[in-house]
Order: C-alpha cells, then structure tokens, then sequence
C-alpha cells in the first residue's frame, strides 16, 4: 500500500512516497517524470519521519549520508544504474561515461543517462551528481537550475 507525505526544504516541497513504510519515491515540484498524485496514495503527515528528518539534516548541512531503507522500482539495469550513484560522495560528480564504465558497459552512457532521469528517488539517490563528460551540466528532472543549486550546496558555494 502506498501512502505519502510533503516536506519543505530550500528547492520546494518534496513529495515523499512510501509502499509498506519503505521510501520509493522523492519527487520534486514540476519535476520530469513525476507519477501522477493518484498513484502515490493517501496522504500521511507522519510518514517517513526518518528521511524527513535526514533530509533536514542534509539542507542543514550536518549530514553527507543517507541511511534509509529504498525500495527501488525498475529494470534491473535501472537499480544497477541507480545503485551506482549511491556511491557518488557528497560533493563528487561523475559522467555518464564514468558510470558506465563502472558498470562494466563503456558505451553504455546513453543508457545511463535514461536510467538517471527515471530515478525515483532524487536527492537521496543523488542523480544531481551526473554531469556530461566536458563537465557541463546535463538534464536533470528537477530543473538544472536546481541540480546546478544542489551541486553548489554540497561544494560549500550555494547562496541562498
């Protein structure tokens, strides 16, 4: 059963998901690809007070990690895609090419791209960390107003 709940932060409200209690979707306002609100169930203000209150810690600045429980849904090569970012350290970029090399698959970049932009679970699973191979910025769901943001809060240059 799905259920959800809404929590501020600086780049607008962030719509957490839940099936069964377990955290599977983090969507952002007007983000690409973002399900339908029917499907994310009743909403819940009490749900997932652990990512809430990780994810204040993150805007705070206090904390670099997640440590939650995912429920990622995709195609096994999504969830592997998705699992690599996970390893990108707060801070860190890499490219698309990088990521698919890590995954055994060099020319598998393009494919790596479609995975990062179908991440249900932004920010957590920091898909704002994959850049282009010149280092320029790339799509992100969210806006690359927000990635550009996300990326200047972990380096410690945000201004807001």
């Amino acid at each position: 059963m799905k259920q959800h709940t809404v929590t501020d932060s600086p780049y607008g409200p962030l719509t957490l998901v839940a099936e069964d209690g377990v955290l599977c979707g983090l969507y952002m306002t007007d983000q690409r690809h973002r399900p339908q609100e029917e499907t994310f169930g009743d909403r819940d203000d009490t749900l997932c007070p652990a990512a809430k209150e990780q994810l204040n810690a993150y805007f705070a600045g206090e904390s670099k990690e997640f440590t939650l429980e995912l429920r990622l849904h995709g195609t096994l090569f999504q969830r592997r895609v998705w699992e690599q970012l996970t390893r990108i350290p707060y801070g860190e970029t890499r490219s698309y090419g990088q990521l698919a090399d890590a995954l055994g698959n060099p020319r598998a970049s393009r494919a790596v791209g479609l995975a990062n932009g179908r991440n249900p679970i932004g920010i957590i699973v920091p898909c704002h960390r994959v850049i282009g191979a010149s280092g320029s910025l790339t799509g992100y769901g969210g806006g690359l107003a927000r990635k550009q943001r996300l990326l200047d809060f972990e380096r410690g240059t945000a201004l807001f």
